[in-house]
């Protein structure tokens, strides 16, 4: 086993100013290659997020683009836009194609309930996640993990290694090997492609049924339609198997990463406790197996092979605390 290492913290996900562009905005902020020693320049991704949506290049300004271009209708734009866009393979998808896909429901999620305005909360979640997630059969995955604005208790996954928790279930946790051992319940999710899976059943029976005969249109609103999709998906439920396996990994990778193997289990012990009449947990318990069904697969799962385990962190003094 691993000891856990003191990893240079990333910078984690920024938010826009009321959802602004936010497709665009995601993927310059979400589809960086690596955000290890970067200079946010938000008035600069603004700009070009922009230029991009008038159909405009990024690199020259607004007027010397209107020069060089003849006159068009956006709708023309928008048209030429589309045309170029490749199609989308559902049967078998690229990792490229997987990591766009996820982007994109990523932003639908965060249309609905935006990042946290703390930056050191970001960059630490993202600190924790990256390391855990090194630790998974999918490590060289463009990971990137964020705290959002919602008292529910919950946590969701989109293809590629977009992982959001909610910051009522951050207020759950007492310690790093907590965190670590949620995240690394997410960061299965994405491993196993469940979600994507699901997304892909879902388009290929629309394709083999003739949902649309058009091929431009079948490639452009089915697209379409799987982000929104794919966003209700992240956020509710898979089937219960799926969520048992993901359990077993985010064990897994928390204890490989070198902390309390038992992470997971306080917090869904905490989460059982919860009345079910609470507001907080009625999704969670709507799309979800019961905590304590949850615990029991888990036990049987595990049985006695974590009694050597030895040294494993809990961190709690390195643990964040939120601000409010």
């Amino acid at each position: 086993m691993k000891a856990i290492q003191n990893t240079q913290p990333a910078h984690g996900v920024i938010k826009t100013h009321n959802g602004l562009l936010i497709s665009a905005l995601l993927a310059s902020l979400l589809g960086l290659s690596s955000m290890q020693g970067f200079a946010f320049d938000l008035k600069g991704v603004l700009k070009e997020a922009a230029q991009k949506e008038l159909g405009q290049s990024p690199e020259a300004p607004a007027t010397d683009a209107a020069q060089a271009q003849p006159a068009t209708t956006s709708g023309e734009n928008t048209t030429a836009a589309k045309a170029s866009e490749p199609e989308f393979n559902w049967k078998n998808p690229s990792k490229e194609e997987e990591i766009a896909l996820g982007r994109e429901i990523a932003g639908n999620l965060l249309g609905a309930a935006p990042l946290v305005k703390d930056a050191a909360l970001q960059k630490y979640v993202n600190s924790v996640g990256r390391w855990v997630a090194s630790q998974s059969e999918r490590p060289d995955l463009p990971w990137r993990f964020g705290v959002i604005e919602s008292e529910d208790l919950n946590a969701f996954a989109a293809p590629g290694g977009y992982i959001m928790l909610t910051k009522g279930l951050y207020r759950k946790l007492n310690n790093e090997a907590q965190l670590a051992g949620v995240l690394g319940h997410e960061i299965g999710h994405v491993v196993k492609k469940h979600q994507l899976k699901v997304l892909q059943k879902q388009q290929l029976l629309n394709i083999g049924a003739g949902f649309l005969s058009d091929k431009y249109a079948k490639d452009n609103k089915l697209a379409s339609k799987a982000i929104g999709t794919g966003a209700e998906i992240s956020a509710r439920s898979l089937d219960k198997s799926a969520e048992y396996e993901a359990d077993r990994l985010g064990l897994s990778y928390a204890t490989r990463a070198g902390y309390e193997p038992y992470g997971l289990t306080e917090v869904l012990q905490a989460i059982g406790q919860t009345s079910k009449d609470d507001g907080s947990v009625a999704l969670l318990f709507k799309t979800h197996p019961h905590p304590d069904e949850r615990l029991v697969a888990l036990g049987d799962a595990i049985g006695n092979k974590l009694d050597n385990v030895k040294n494993g962190k809990t961190l709690e003094n390195r643990f964040y605390q939120l601000k409010n």
